[in-house]
């Protein structure tokens, strides 16, 4: 991915509606001319079809184009570059929504978010990008990882589809090994940035706290959270293996019990 400015203009916004109720009442008051889909519409997530990204047809407006490119922070989404009608875009970009997850399990992808997406196509090589993006040419957001956001350090990032001669994107497309690896990161790097916000305590200190309790064993999402807790009120307290044999809450029991014991 580049971090380059802008070149081409974009010809569609992918707009990420719940991250951008500016730009949707722009949208409707100042652009209501412009053609645009609800993704959702048609597809098992129709109930909450207003919850999910609306694709807005820029080709015959480039002023709107324009703003998506000066001011991303309203216009929040992907921009696609695309020959594709609205109608085949559409579909398979409802295509990309749903996957599947090892053997039993399906998720919403939400690719739209600019978060993840610097997260997902990240763990895509050449064929299975081409294969993602299928009759998309290439792809623009403003964006980047939570470390990026927290740091202040976003940018423009853009990819191509190599055009690489594959097998059409599978209804619910499993997810390589990679890619659940980058999207999980994706979710612990934002659960992190939130405690940043909600503590004031550093992007960099809580990830390193959080690197440490996953070291000591401490995976489960409220073990985690209970023990950056113990680590925000005992920072300079040794960093000590808990016995073997316990469950997490019991090993992060013993590890609380020796810091109030033996404070630094």
């Amino acid at each position: 991915m580049s971090g380059k400015a802008p070149g081409q203009r974009a010809q569609w916004l992918l707009l990420d509606v719940m991250h951008a109720p500016q730009a949707l009442s722009l949208l409707r008051q100042a652009f209501s001319g412009v053609p645009s889909l609800e993704l959702f519409d048609g597809t098992e997530f129709q109930p909450v079809c207003e919850q999910g990204p609306l694709l807005v047809d820029l080709r015959d407006c480039p002023v709107l184009s324009a703003l998506c490119h000066t001011d991303p922070h309203t216009w929040c989404g992907l921009l696609l570059g695309s020959d594709a009608t609205i109608e085949s875009l559409r579909a398979h970009l409802q295509r990309m929504l749903t996957v599947s997850v090892g053997l039993n399990h399906r998720a919403l992808l939400n690719y739209y978010d600019r978060q993840t997406a610097s997260y997902f196509f990240d763990a895509c090589d050449a064929r299975q990008l081409s294969c993602w993006l299928g009759p998309i040419n290439w792809l623009r957001w403003f964006g980047g990882t939570w470390a990026d956001r927290a740091s202040g350090s976003l940018g423009w990032q853009q990819l191509r589809n190599p055009g690489l001669d594959v097998e059409p994107l599978a209804i619910e497309q499993g997810l390589t090994r990679h890619q659940r690896e980058r999207l999980h990161r994706c979710l612990l790097e934002q659960h992190i940035w939130r405690w940043s916000q909600s503590t004031g305590t550093s992007y960099r200190t809580l990830s390193s706290h959080v690197e440490q309790g996953l070291t000591l064993g401490f995976s489960e999402r409220a073990v985690l959270d209970d023990w950056l807790w113990l680590r925000l009120l005992h920072p300079r307290a040794e960093l000590l293996q808990p016995p073997q044999g316990l469950t997490q809450q019991e090993r992060l029991d013993h590890l609380r019990r020796r810091w109030q014991n033996n404070p630094p």
